[in-house]
């Protein structure tokens, strides 16, 4: 497979320092990029249907029925660990990644804690298999200066339409009235009256354009013999 050049410029780019996440863990801060937004960039930029991800391997590490002791006394809770590896295809690229994960759950919700594992090893494994693809999947993130971390460029603000064009654009009488009280009060150093005058007439066309047209002689015949018939006064159209 040979990615596009719209494909290679995404998988290129810094990863957006907005979705970057933290958390402590052994006394150490880190950071990473959470499961969800793998999955959305992955749909961006390979396509819905464009790449697929497959369990290999889920192994139980660990299962421990642990005795505690909290502020309400002493309690027991499971706590299980799985390893998985999951393999992503990416039309006929195929990478793989290996993650761990943890689950707790009291002693009568073994099945949470066995749940909860599962899916945070299948998940920390997919992350790892889909970072090699680039840096919008988290791969900055091993670089310990994180060069590759940016935060987005602010969106280049639409040009503004001129008064001319939000006349013409607009398309009903109110609408172009709106326009034009606005423009009625501008100073003349912002609005010089040759200018004031061409939009002026601008407006008036753009107005005589929206009005409906008046009735014909023959549109007001038909209402009077209708009216007629009806027993009804007919209105002279003005």
């Amino acid at each position: 497979m040979t990615f596009t050049d719209a494909q290679k410029a995404e998988l290129a780019k810094p990863l957006d320092r907005s979705t970057v996440k933290e958390r402590k863990q052994a006394g150490r801060k880190l950071s990473y990029v959470e499961g969800w937004h793998v999955i959305a960039e992955a749909n961006r930029i390979f396509g819905f249907d464009g790449w697929q991800r497959e369990t290999v391997l889920l192994t139980e590490t660990n299962r421990d029925l642990v005795h505690l002791t909290g502020d309400s006394g002493p309690y027991d809770q499971w706590r299980i660990g799985y390893i998985a590896k999951v393999r992503v295809t990416v039309g006929d690229v195929i990478r793989e990644g290996t993650g761990y994960g943890s689950g707790m759950g009291k002693p009568e919700a073994i099945g949470d804690a066995v749940e909860g594992a599962i899916k945070e090893a299948e998940t920390d494994a997919m992350k790892r298999a889909l970072m090699t693809f680039g840096n919008p999947f988290g791969l900055a993130l091993y670089d310990k200066t994180q060069a590759n971390v940016a935060d987005e460029p602010a969106p280049t603000p639409a040009p503004r339409m001129s008064y001319a064009d939000q006349i013409q654009s607009g398309n009903t009488i109110k609408s172009v009235d709106e326009v034009w009280e606005r423009i009625k009060f501008l100073p003349e150093a912002e609005m010089p009256q040759v200018e004031f005058d061409r939009l002026y007439g601008i407006y008036q066309k753009r107005i005589l354009a929206l009005k409906p047209m008046p009735a014909t002689l023959g549109a007001h015949l038909d209402n009077l013999e209708r009216a007629e018939k009806s027993g009804a006064s007919a209105t002279v159209p003005n």
